[in-house]
C-alpha cells in the first residue's frame, strides 16, 4: 500500500513511520511541517512531504494524492494554547479528511482519545482537547470514508508489550505505550474488519494480532 502519514514527526506518528515503512510491501510518506525533520524519518525508508495543517484544503490534496490510505497522527501538543487544539486537533484533521475525499482515497485511520464520544468521561484539565477529538470523531463518522478511529488511553513512552484490551466502548480507562499504538494501526491499516468503527485500546493480556482476530 501507499501510505501518507499526517503528523509523522509526532511520538507515535514516528513509531508508525518506523514500523510501516521497514516493510517493504508499504511505501510511506511522511507528512512534516518543517524540513529539518525529514532526515530522521527518511532513514527508515520513508519520503516525506511538507505541509501546514493550518493552510489550505487544495495543498493537502496534493501531498495526499496517490495514497492508498491516510492516517492522521497530528496533534497540537501539550505546549500549546487552545487556538492550536481547534486548529489542528479538529480543523487539521477534518481538512484532512477532505483531502482525502477530494482525492478519492477512501481509506482513513484517526488517532483519537479513549472516551471521546462520553462528555461524562472528560478531564476537566484538557477538556478542549477533548471536544476537538469528539467533533473530529464525528465528522469522519458522518464522512463517506472507509475510516478506523482508533482511541488511546493515557500514552505512555515505554517499549510497546504487543498485548492490548480492545473494544468499540471500554468500560474502564487505562495506559497504553505508544508504540503499541502504532503497532495497532499497522496491524489494521489493511483489515476491512475494522471499516467503519472505532476502538478504546489499553494495554491488555491479548496480543495485537489475536486482539484484532475477536472484534
Amino acid at each position: 500500500m501507499n501510505i501518507t502519514i499526517i503528523g509523522a514527526n509526532g511520538q507515535i506518528g514516528k513509531l508508525l513511520t518506523e514500523r510501516l515503512a521497514s516493510h517493504t510491501e508499504h511505501q510511506v510518506t511522511a507528512v512534516i511541517r518543517k524540513p529539518e525533520q525529514a532526515e530522521a524519518l527518511e532513514q527508515y525508508g520513508a519520503k516525506t512531504a511538507l505541509a501546514d495543517l493550518e493552510g489550505t484544503v487544495d495543498h493537502l490534496a496534493e501531498v495526499v494524492r496517490g495514497a492508498d490510505a491516510v492516517i492522521f497522527a497530528a496533534g497540537s501538543g501539550g505546549s500549546t494554547g487552545e487556538d492550536k487544539t481547534l486548529l489542528i486537533d479538529l480543523d487539521g484533521a477534518v481538512k484532512s479528511m477532505e483531502a482525502a475525499e477530494q482525492e478519492g482515497i477512501s481509506r482513513f485511520v484517526l488517532v483519537s482519545a479513549m472516551f471521546s464520544y462520553d462528555r461524562s468521561k472528560w478531564s476537566d484539565s484538557i477538556k478542549p482537547y477533548y471536544v476537538a477529538k469528539h467533533y473530529a470523531d464525528r465528522i469522519l463518522e458522518a464522512s463517506s470514508l472507509d475510516y478506523t478511529i482508533v482511541r488511546p488511553g493515557g500514552l505512555l513512552n515505554d517499549e510497546g508489550a504487543g498485548n492490548i484490551e480492545i473494544g468499540e466502548q471500554l468500560s474502564e480507562g487505562g495506559s497504553i505505550p505508544r508504540a503499541d499504538v502504532a503497532e495497532l494501526i499497522a496491524h489494521l491499516i489493511d483489515n476491512k474488519q475494522t471499516y467503519r468503527k472505532g476502538y478504546d485500546v489499553i494495554s491488555g493480556s491479548t496480543p495485537i494480532a489475536d486482539a484484532l482476530k475477536s472484534l
